[in-house]
């Protein structure tokens, strides 16, 4: 494992025993977020004090996967099973109720803190060769809390011999403050739609148009009664060539953009949350959206010492009609996927079930 030398350590660090690891905190005026040490996920996003990502206890397990870094694949590989060069790969099963391989290998890894300063932290990872896995990768990824927008930006390098696909995305749950799910609006731009079986979350056809159908958000739709896990795909861009998300609730919004490399996007909406905060009803589901490359469409795959970075950003918007003064993010938990050499092998869309692999 490579060792990574800490360059600046300003901001608090809280040392304990936890299945998180070290907890980060970031922070830029009224906003703060903090970064797990195991699993580099975001486990806490809130500005004024008001939460925008789902967040949990710092002494326990990230619940249905909640702000995870999802490396080298996101979603489901089916048994385990896909093919590099010709030859059969197996991976770990790690969601054994469906006997799938779920979400990568880094989720429960502690990463390395390469750089810790006030409004922003970066961390590593390595990804070795393994069993199911045979071409090593160096990543890292930055949360920083900028003046305008909260980014996160991921990087993986290949650092063998070999070209292989990769993936990443990561696993928040969205809201805004203390709003029910069934009163948020989603405005989703998805012209097609990729069904899935709710008992397998394995795709069981090609993807179709929205038009017409209970699966079209382009106009924006109240959640009230929706039940989603489903993947969006003919993603409209705008004039930047970014795709914009967009939950809202009485002048309030949450925005979550991606780059144009990113065409498809899983929104979720489980029907409990047993993470959800005691303010807010147990019924409430919040939602959590993704965006990913489909391997048919244009898998991403990385070159022997070639690095490829992503970007993903939520807007700092004027939240003065909400209550909070200062212009603030209203928002966090950011996801990207690049659709793996494997997942195009094995899986031609999105399958996987955000919720399916506890974090227990």
């Amino acid at each position: 494992m490579t060792t990574g030398l800490v360059t600046s350590w300003i901001g608090k660090v809280v040392r304990m025993g936890n299945p998180t690891g070290q907890q980060f905190e970031i922070t830029r005026g009224n906003a703060r977020a903090v970064v797990t040490e195991i699993g580099a996920g975001l486990r806490a996003f809130e500005v004024a004090g008001v939460p925008y990502v789902e967040e949990f206890p710092e002494d326990a397990k990230p619940p249905m996967g909640a702000g995870q870094v999802l490396l080298p694949w996101p979603n489901r590989t089916k048994g385990g099973q896909w093919t590099f060069q010709g030859e059969a790969q197996q991976l770990e099963v790690t969601e054994e109720a469906r006997g799938n391989a779920i979400h990568g290998l880094t989720r429960h890894l502690e990463w390395e803190l390469l750089e810790h300063a006030e409004s922003s932290i970066t961390l590593a990872v390595d990804v070795e060769v393994q069993p199911g896995w045979p071409v090593p990768l160096r990543a890292t990824v930055t949360y920083e809390v900028s003046p305008r927008e909260l980014t996160v930006t991921h990087e993986i390098r290949n650092e063998g011999e070999q070209p292989i696909g990769v993936g990443v995305g990561t696993h928040p749950y969205f809201r805004i403050g203390d709003v029910a799910t069934d009163e948020l609006t989603l405005a989703l731009p998805a012209g097609r739609v990729r069904p899935s079986r709710p008992d397998e979350q394995m795709p069981y056809a090609e993807e179709q148009d929205v038009e017409g159908t209970e699966y079209d958000f382009r106009a924006g739709r109240v959640l009230a009664g929706v039940n989603l896990d489903t993947a969006f795909g003919g993603l409209a861009a705008a004039e930047d060539g970014s795709h914009h998300i967009v939950l809202s609730h009485e002048g309030r919004e949450l925005l979550v953009w991606t780059g144009p490399d990113f065409r498809w996007a899983q929104v979720f909406t489980p029907e409990s949350a047993a993470h959800t905060p005691p303010t807010r009803s147990t019924t409430s589901r919040a939602p959590i959206a993704r965006a990913s490359r489909r391997g048919t469409d244009s898998a991403v795959v990385v070159a022997s010492g070639v690095v490829v970075t992503v970007v993903i950003g939520v807007p700092l918007p004027d939240v003065s009609r909400s209550g909070v003064d200062e212009r603030a993010p209203l928002g966090a938990g950011v996801a990207g996927t690049a659709e793996s050499e494997q997942q195009a092998v094995r899986r031609p869309g999105l399958t996987e079930d955000p919720g399916g692999d506890v974090g227990g």
